[in-house]
């Protein structure tokens, strides 16, 4: 079930839950802790199974026209189980009713990390497109890859 979360601390309680047990994409403590922190402000949508919060996504106003897929994360024995799509299609319908026209989310360039070329495999499956690399936006180890989604 993914369900829409308002207050600030839980939703930083979740997201440090989720962060914390992905060090293989998370694993720089001072990048995860700005994500973590920065959460309290962005859109927060959770899947919960049971009783247990099992994945999160954050949607970040970039202008006008365009929101961010800022930062999401499933914890491992959850891959390949739905909760991603799940989230990103939840995500989709709150920024077209937000009235914004664009998704866009950043991650690792394909052929530079197996564990991110999964990550852009699932991007592409959900729709996004390639949009621009800059190479050094992170720095010379991480391409940023943008890709881009119309929501009309």
């Amino acid at each position: 079930m993914i369900v829409e979360i308002i207050d600030p601390n839980e939703k930083q309680a979740i997201a440090r839950k989720v962060l914390e047990a992905l060090t293989d994409w998370f694993g720089i403590e001072e990048s995860r802790e700005e994500y973590i922190s920065g959460s309290a402000d962005w859109t927060f949508f959770a899947a919960k199974e049971e009783e247990d919060y099992v994945g999160f996504l954050c949607l970040k106003e970039t202008g006008k026209a365009t929101v961010e897929l800022a930062v999401m994360g499933v914890l491992k024995d959850h891959h390949r189980s739905g909760v991603g799509r799940q989230l990103v299609e939840r995500a989709k319908e709150a920024a077209k009713a937000q009235g914004y026209e664009f998704l866009q989310v950043k991650t690792v360039k394909m052929g530079v990390y197996e564990d991110y070329d999964r990550t852009n495999l699932f991007y592409q499956s959900c729709g996004f497109k390639e949009f621009e690399v800059f190479s050094l936006l992170w720095d010379e180890a991480n391409p940023c890859q943008i890709y881009v989604m119309s929501l009309k």
